[in-house]
């Protein structure tokens, strides 16, 4: 089963301006491993980034579900609560998840991701929607992932070369049904990667 990774990659990139500039950007892509998310890493953007690249970290990303929309290429990262019974213990538990949806604003994701969850049988709360760092979103590709010898991702919902209606594609990996006392570190581990994301492209 594959799960969201988050690879920076360090390149040198030509800004608008001509001028050419040493940058580390984050790409979240799916994979079984970090060794499989780096090889991936690799294949995506071979092509992609002109001279050389390296790769300067790897982190497993907890994403529930990300809601894609054609006209829009900023990413958004919101933090979805809700209450999940639990038939064991006959109580309810808090459940967090976290999703990502493009858009232009946050007032457009919070929208967005209220249409995309509408069938959600639950009622649930958006405490918080921020800007993520993420440049680019690779989900599984069957035919790369046969090239690499990996087995197919089985719960991604992504059906290509058909007309849908709302977001232009939904990518899912392994769901990430955190409880409130791991959700300190989840914080942690993204503020992490957003804040080196922030320094090193201020040098």
């Amino acid at each position: 089963m594959n799960n969201w990774f988050t690879v920076k990659v360090k390149y040198t990139k030509q800004l608008d301006n001509g001028a050419l500039k040493r940058v580390s950007e984050p790409y979240l892509l799916a994979a079984m491993t970090f060794t499989d998310a780096e090889a991936r890493i690799y294949e995506e953007l071979g092509a992609v980034i002109r001279g050389e690249f390296a790769v300067t970290g790897i982190a497993r990303t907890e994403i529930h579900d990300i809601f894609a929309y054609d006209d829009a290429d900023v990413w958004y990262k919101a933090k979805v609560k809700y209450e999940n019974f639990d038939a064991d213990s006959e109580k309810a538990k808090k459940v967090t998840q976290n999703f990502l949806v493009s858009a232009h604003s946050v007032k457009e994701a919070y929208e967005r991701l209220q249409e995309s969850l509408k069938g959600l049988m639950v009622d649930f709360e958006i405490p918080s929607i921020i800007v993520s760092p993420i440049v680019e979103i690779f989900p599984f590709q069957e035919n790369l992932d046969r090239e690499i010898s990996r087995r197919p991702i089985e719960e991604v919902e992504e059906e290509e070369d058909e007309e849908t209606t709302g977001p232009g594609a939904v990518f899912s990996a392994s769901g990430s049904d955190l409880d409130d006392e791991d959700e300190d570190d989840q914080e942690e581990g993204d503020s992490e990667v957003e804040d080196d994301f922030e320094e090193e492209n201020e040098d």
